[in-house]
């Protein structure tokens, strides 16, 4: 649950004038509605309605008198005091005997508290509840936070309502290992303190987006059964200066009251960004919260059982002084999952989805390299919507692997239409990547080519699906890489004598990758093992930053250029004394759209048989 603050300005004057108001209702308006209406008439009306006999009962005043008459309900008149030393004896003609008591009943001062005091309090105070509540739903992110200066607006979880566990978080076995001993110590303090052991204050979560930090923050408090605190870095930042760092102290404040407990910062980089040195880009608002930040974590007992947590993608930019032991003393690497995890994962969130017995999830989680957490969700998911839209109850293999595709390469554009030389030419184009694979050692088996059009934009696709997971890239390996890339320009230029914008991801990827090996990997033979370029923000595509001279610089470029080109002519001799097979491929896939890769390797290692080619004659070009 999210705890709402409440405007208290707003409030302050809402109240003020609702007192005001029921003071003027006390003193002008109730009275006169509580008590029945009199009618003043004059003396000799009076008498008149005595001899009438129109009159029940009488109250003589000092100043005055009160009288009613018979009717029904009973009306109530007064008139003045005249010397009428024969008043008595009229009354007594007329049948009036009593006429000393009271006939207008006061209200009960109970009953008449109620209704001026109480009553009028508590319709006030319900409509300001009121006010409030649809005030915090409106205003909730933008004006509530306004009227709430210094409050942390952090979102409170108890175990019950989370209900995650570690059994819920899959892939991320050495990070669950180093939380569980957070969970241990909030369980059992005393055998840590009982040797003298100082339990961390703090852990930072790191990794590539979508890998389950959070998810895994959630799942330590849900083993451990205590308070979850979650707020998000971006919710520290306020337009005035110092309301940053007066929500930290209320979050810390809110949290030692409900000690032991779990409180985790979500895109802490946020607010724990490294301080310069003030200038056009300093930001003091920021760097206030951040010094707030961690004078609290120096300030609170971690023997209490407070935990703090916290999640990033750029730990790169982090403060030094935030990482520093005493603070975030661990740091959580929370990596995109191997082989077994994605496997491990595909079966996590199949529990709740109706999955057929021939489902293989080794092959899945194959096809999906380098997927993250939360892609391979969305995978498991696409393929319950592909089951419901083709009318069966459950999800079957086909479903999953066209999943991957969709979240890789997006949907299908059935509709899309393309001419009959463009189809040609993609398919020759998939073609030589597929062949130029095929004829390399140290490279991936082909599992899919097809030529129908995606939503990502891709004309056509060949699928690589590596036998085994693998974290070291030979030369040889890159250089194959590269020369597969090169392969669909390559049969382009062979069969069509031209070339199209049908590469340009291909020569992006080729360049890429060359340069990598030049500048970073140590894989050319005139610099060694020198390294030009550095890696930022590794977890959030991992830009580089060339560091050398100018003169460098060309030389670089020079042997970028040479790699891709002896790739290129390796490409062209492979696909040059493979024309037939090329010729025979592209036929096939041109007819049947989509093939696998059983089928490419079944008809390129199949004998050659006497087929009509689809070269272009001149008047084609």
């Amino acid at each position: 649950m999210k705890e709402v603050k409440k405007p208290k300005k707003f409030m302050i004057s809402y109240y003020a004038i609702a007192l005001i108001v029921l003071l003027i209702l006390n003193f002008f308006l109730f009275p006169r509605l509580m008590s029945p209406r009199v009618t003043e008439v004059d003396y000799g009306e009076f008498l008149q309605m005595v001899e009438d006999g129109e009159v029940k009962e009488v109250q003589i005043e000092s100043n005055q008198i009160i009288f009613g008459d018979k009717s029904e309900p009973e009306n109530y008149y007064k008139t003045g005091i005249m010397n009428d030393y024969r008043l008595i004896d009229r009354l007594y003609d007329a049948g009036i005997t009593e006429f000393g008591s009271p006939i207008i009943e006061q209200m009960s001062p109970i009953l008449s508290m109620l209704i001026s005091l109480v009553l009028p309090i508590v319709l006030i105070v319900a409509a300001g509840q009121f006010l409030m509540n649809r005030m915090a739903k409106k205003m909730g992110g933008g004006m509530g936070n306004a009227m709430s200066f210094g409050k942390s607006n952090a979102k409170v979880y108890v175990q019950s309502e989370t209900g995650i566990k570690f059994s819920d978080v899959a892939g991320e076995d050495e990070a669950k290992e180093i939380l569980s001993e957070i969970v241990d110590f909030l369980h059992n303090p005393q055998k840590y303190t009982e040797i003298g052991a100082k339990m961390p204050k703090g852990a930072l979560l790191v990794g590539p987006p979508g890998t389950g930090k959070t998810l895994l923050a959630k799942a330590v408090a849900g083993e451990a059964d205590v308070p979850f605190f979650s707020i998000s870095g971006s919710e520290f930042v306020e337009m005035f200066v110092g309301m940053g760092a007066a929500k930290v102290r209320d979050l810390f404040q809110q949290a030692n009251e409900k000690a032991p407990c779990i409180v985790f910062i979500d895109e802490i980089d946020t607010i724990g960004k490294k301080r310069d040195g003030g200038g056009f880009s300093g930001n003091d608002e920021r760097e206030q919260t951040l010094n707030q930040l961690l004078s609290e974590m120096d300030g609170f007992d971690g023997r209490k059982g407070v935990v703090i947590l916290a999640a990033t993608n750029r730990p790169d930019s982090l403060d030094p002084a935030l990482l520093r032991p005493g603070r975030f003393d661990r740091r959580v690497p929370v990596e995109l999952p191997d082989l077994k995890g994605r496997e491990e994962i595909l079966k996590v969130h199949a529990k709740n989805i109706r999955i057929g017995d021939n489902v293989d999830y080794n092959a899945i989680a194959r096809m999906a390299s380098g997927a993250s957490g939360a892609e391979l969700a969305n995978m498991i998911n696409e393929a319950a919507l592909r089951a419901v839209r083709d009318g069966r109850k459950y999800v079957t293999q086909a479903d999953l692997e066209e999943s991957v595709e969709v979240v890789i390469a997006g949907y299908q554009k059935k509709n899309k239409i393309m001419s009959d030389k463009e189809k040609l030419i993609v398919a020759y184009h998939e073609i030589g990547h597929a062949l130029v694979a095929a004829l390399q050692s140290h490279s991936a088996p082909v599992t899919k080519i097809t030529i129908i059009p995606r939503t990502s934009g891709a004309l056509g696709y060949t699928m690589q699906v590596d036998e085994d997971e693998h974290n070291l890239m030979s030369k040889d390996e890159l250089q194959n890489k590269i020369a597969t890339l090169t392969g669909g320009r390559v049969a382009e230029d062979l069969v069509f004598h031209s070339i199209t914008t049908g590469a340009s991801n291909d020569i992006e990827q080729a360049t890429k990758l060359a340069r990598a090996m030049v500048t970073r990997f140590g894989m050319n033979d005139e610099f060694g093992m020198v390294a030009f370029e550095t890696v930022t923000n590794q977890y959030l595509g991992g830009d580089t930053s060339l560091m050398c001279s100018d003169k460098t610089s060309a030389i670089i470029d020079g042997k970028v250029v040479e790699i891709v080109k002896q790739q290129y002519a390796k490409a062209e001799e492979l696909l040059r004394t493979n024309i037939q097979k090329l010729h025979q491929l592209a036929k096939y896939l041109y007819e049947r759209e989509t093939i696998t890769g059983d089928e490419f390797m079944e008809i390129l290692n199949a004998e050659l048989p006497q087929i009509e080619t689809y070269q272009t004659s001149e008047d084609d070009e």
